[in-house]
């Protein structure tokens, strides 16, 4: 941490060196995805789900309530977090304690990334970045929250 560190940016860092997979394919993918979905179902959220590779989506649900809104939203945070290899979250925060907004002035182009959280990257050691898994539908922290706690859950039935 540094000095101009927030307590929210060293929270989100933290969420980052402690939420990596020891590896991640399709299945992983569809166990997460599902466990998110059966989360926001039972807590009764309208949202939409992604987890992706690039072009490549793994795993997708749209759940009732969500609007197509939805769709824009989880391209633009997805594509944020797999160019930075950052959650959303931690980006919005250290770009705001910058007073910098990327997507201002010509460097990313607002309409295909975002700073609003609820896109966190697949972490595995050795290897990198390799997915992005997204929610849309909830308020930015919120929509960080549910991933965050999902992927915590997910690694630990798979360690189990």
């Amino acid at each position: 941490m540094t000095d101009t560190d927030s307590p929210r940016i060293t929270e989100l860092r933290r969420h980052e060196e402690e939420l990596v997979f020891p590896c991640f394919d399709h299945h992983d993918a569809w166990r997460l995805g599902s466990l998110i979905a059966n989360r926001a179902i039972a807590e009764g959220h309208a949202v939409a789900i992604d987890i992706r590779r690039h072009n490549l989506v793994l795993f997708r649900c749209v759940l009732p309530g969500a609007t197509a809104d939805q769709e824009e939203w989880i391209r633009r945070k997805s594509a944020s977090t797999l160019r930075f290899e950052r959650s959303t979250a931690l980006l919005t925060e250290e770009f705001s304690a910058k007073s910098f907004d990327p997507t201002q002035g010509g460097w990313l182009a607002a309409e295909d990334y975002t700073l609003a959280g609820g896109s966190f990257p697949v972490r595995v050691p050795g290897t990198g970045v390799v997915a992005a898994v997204t929610v849309s539908g909830l308020s930015s922290d919120d929509d960080h929250q549910l991933v965050v706690d999902s992927i915590r859950a997910h690694l630990k039935d798979t360690a189990a």
